[in-house]
């Protein structure tokens, strides 16, 4: 008899989210996220013909995924007839996919795991508020496991990794002359994006900041709220984006920073985010 896979589940705004070890990694259940909003299946294909996930999954398997079957995929996301009639059953049949997994709960009812970083993203879709809250109590979740064990978890760190990939390949693809990919000179590039970022979030680069504050150790960043962070997440994916249609420099930093605004106006306006710590108004650049 195989030995039952370890589950538990935490609650997200009045509802019972499930979690489940596989490989020793969590996974969160797309289902019982979606089911919040919408008929689950449905909505999570949906996200998946969204623009660009497709690039996010495919980026996180090639980074966690030894087995991963990068020449299927290629084909897979270059065929708008793929793109247009996706399923959970095709993404995980064509390229060997461990990101998202689709098995039968104790009832026999099909239920869609995420991996915790593809979770992430599918509620940054769903709702960035409602993320919010789903990572704090994650965390909550995480920290009580690593008590018992004597371990660290920070949720700072769940946010530093969101769609960092995508931004960085993004950079790579858009950016950079093919003659000094892979070399040292690159740095520069990502360093240059990296505080387009830091200036539509928060109205500085690194080193204006660096030089405002001499005596802290660290970055900015280090220094953000949980909403900042979840919002400097977006804002990677969206800087890809826009890299990919060719918008120059100055147009996406003012993008970037009307969407910076727009969404800390959105994440600050309800009560229960302003409690959260780290939750209080911030200055953004105008």
């Amino acid at each position: 008899m195989s030995k039952q896979k370890k589950e538990t589940t935490f609650t997200v705004q009045g509802i019972k989210i499930r979690i489940r070890e596989e490989s020793r990694e969590d996974y969160i259940s797309l289902t019982d996220i979606a089911e919040k909003f919408a008929e689950a299946q449905v909505m999570i294909e949906q996200w998946m013909r969204a623009p660009n996930i497709l690039e996010f999954l495919g980026a996180w398997e090639a980074l966690h995924n030894d087995k991963f079957n990068r020449t299927n995929f290629d084909i897979f996301r270059s065929n708008d007839s793929n793109r247009r009639n996706i399923s959970i059953k095709k993404w995980i049949d064509t390229t060997n996919a461990i990101g998202i997994i689709s098995k039968p709960d104790r009832y026999g009812d099909n239920r869609i795991m995420g991996h915790k970083d593809i979770a992430f993203e599918f509620c940054s879709w769903v709702s960035p508020a409602f993320k919010l809250y789903l990572i704090k109590e994650f965390q909550r979740l995480k920290e009580a496991e690593a008590n018992k064990q004597n371990l660290d978890w920070n949720v700072r760190r769940i946010m530093a990794k969101a769609n960092y990939k995508i931004h960085t390949e993004a950079v790579r693809e858009h950016l950079i002359p093919p003659r000094i990919q892979f070399t040292k000179k690159e740095g520069w590039y990502f360093a240059s994006e990296a505080d387009i970022l830091n200036l539509a979030l928060f109205g500085m680069t690194a080193k204006q900041w660096k030089q405002a504050n001499p005596n802290k150790s660290g970055n900015m960043r280090d220094y953000a709220s949980q909403e900042q962070l979840l919002v400097m997440s977006n804002l990677q994916s969206l800087n890809a984006k826009l890299m990919k249609w060719g918008c120059d420099q100055d147009q996406r930093l003012q993008i970037l920073n009307e969407s910076a605004i727009e969404e800390m106006n959105i994440l600050l306006s309800g009560n229960g985010l302003k409690k959260l710590p780290g939750g209080e108004d911030q200055k953004l650049l105008k």
